[in-house]
């Protein structure tokens, strides 16, 4: 927990990895930062300006004497918004935790986790989302949880959220002035541009909590699924595009029961390709009809629950018409937010042509499979590259409180509406606007800090 913040206090911490590395760093922050590596025998060259300066601290027996390099930001300009210093040298774990150490016997005290971005916060050089942003970028996994981090970093999710509240806060401010001249029967604003307004910030805070939802997972790993009718290619296809024999490829349709799951990195993305039984309606009760229809239900659900789906149909077939619509309408009756991409198998003849959007692909020549990479690769960063989307701990965090938003414009709307007073309306308003504050930080108590900031390592 991190309890009653002391802002003053100067803090140190090792803000490197604990793994042996050539160089490694520890930092401090606080009103006495710059005194603090005076003391450490390190002089500072410019109290008005950030510089470095090349030095060596004396860490005592056995250590001795060790080259430092100070970089020190003697004013409030600084990631922490006070004066700051980092301190960089050899990256061993006791010669960094010997600069600690010595920090906090001459005035420092050991920071508390995620306390240095939590100063930043405090000072207004982040706000709560891209504080949290920050740890996202730390625990970033794959590029597509990065970007995400970084896009929120940026403050893609702070400034629409802060931008709705700035138009709610004006909204509540025309409210109660017609309500300081309701004697006078002087309407600031009417009752029908009120709804509209309130149904306008209702739909967009309900469209940016679904955006959330999406993020409740950390999307370090996507998944595809193949769907098509048996003896369609998708284990060649499958096979061909992890370039070894993953699924079993027979020219016997029905191979293919259980779901064969394969990883593989497509781009900047780690992949799960799902080769499903190929769809088949099953009308009998004996063993082998059994088996077919959980082999059916289990790829229907690897279907629904993948980001992408492949249509896969032979081309070849002298009903390919038929069954690209069959296709087509079974993507169209299972419709979710997944991609759809349609790929034409077995174009083995160079004289076989298809008609976007299908993709000519063939296992024995190669062809379109470099294609199809590219349209997935495109696909997943469609998907991932939603610029209102959020760090896992973000999402996680705000549901609730964009929930209630939500909950209390919609209660507002149902007071205009019902012709009540606007006395009620305004008293929803200001739960929205403070419930929408909670988000970026602009409302905040400790217990949101301590939920934030406790889930960081300490240094940062």
């Amino acid at each position: 927990m991190m309890g009653v913040v002391e802002v003053g206090e100067t803090i140190v911490a090792i803000a490197t990895p604990s793994t042996p590395a050539v160089r490694g760093a520890i930092r401090m922050s606080g009103s006495e930062a710059i005194e603090i590596v005076r003391r450490l025998g390190i002089e500072p060259t410019s109290h008005a300006r950030p510089h470095c300066v090349d030095d060596q601290v004396d860490l005592g027996e056995p250590l001795g004497r060790v080259p430092v390099r100070a970089l020190l930001w003697p004013t409030a300009r600084s990631y922490t918004g006070q004066p700051s210093v980092e301190l960089h040298t050899y990256g061993s774990l006791p010669i960094l935790q010997s600069l600690v150490d010595a920090s906090i016997a001459v005035g420092a005290r050991a920071a508390r986790p995620g306390e240095f971005t939590m100063r930043a916060f405090l000072a207004g050089r982040l706000d709560l989302a891209q504080a949290e942003a920050v740890l996202g970028v730390i625990d970033a996994e794959s590029r597509g949880a990065l970007d995400h981090a970084l896009r929120q970093l940026a403050g893609n999710l702070s400034k629409p959220i802060e931008r709705l509240r700035g138009e709610l806060l004006d909204l509540l401010a025309d409210v109660e002035a017609g309500l300081d001249f309701v004697d006078e029967d002087i309407q600031f604003i009417e009752d029908g541009q009120l709804t509209a307004r309130l149904t306008l910030m209702a739909e967009s805070l309900s469209k940016t909590r679904e955006q959330l939802e999406l993020r409740r997972e950390d999307k370090s790993n996507w998944t595809l699924a193949l769907r098509g009718l048996p003896n369609a290619g998708k284990s060649s296809l499958i096979n061909a595009m992890a370039g070894r024999d993953a699924a079993i490829v027979t020219d016997v349709a029905g191979t293919t029961r259980d779901v064969v799951a394969i990883t593989m990195q497509i781009g900047d993305f780690d992949v799960t390709f799902a080769d499903t039984a190929g769809l088949e309606f099953v009308e009998g009760d004996s063993p082998e009809d059994q088996i077919m229809r959980v082999a059916q239900s289990l790829g229907g659900r690897a279907g629904h629950d993948a980001d992408i789906r492949l249509w896969c149909v032979d081309v070849n077939h002298r009903d390919f018409i038929v069954h690209a619509d069959q296709m087509r309408r079974l993507a169209n009756e299972k419709r979710r937010s997944s991609i759809d991409l349609w790929v034409a198998t077995k174009c083995d003849d160079p004289a076989c042509l298809v008609e976007p959007p299908w993709i000519a692909t063939s296992v024995k020549t190669g062809r379109g499979l470099e294609t199809l990479r590219q349209s997935i690769e495109r696909s997943l960063e469609q998907v991932s590259g939603n610029d209102s989307a959020s760090v896992v701990g973000t999402a996680a965090r705000c549901r609730g409180s964009l929930l209630a938003a939500e909950q209390a414009i919609e209660a507002a709307i149902g007071f205009v509406r019902g012709g009540d007073g606007h006395e009620y309306v305004s008293s929803e308003l200001r739960l929205a606007a403070s419930f929408l504050g909670e988000v970026t930080g602009a409302v905040y108590t400790d217990d949101i800090l301590d939920r934030v900031f406790s889930r960081f390592c300490i240094g940062k």
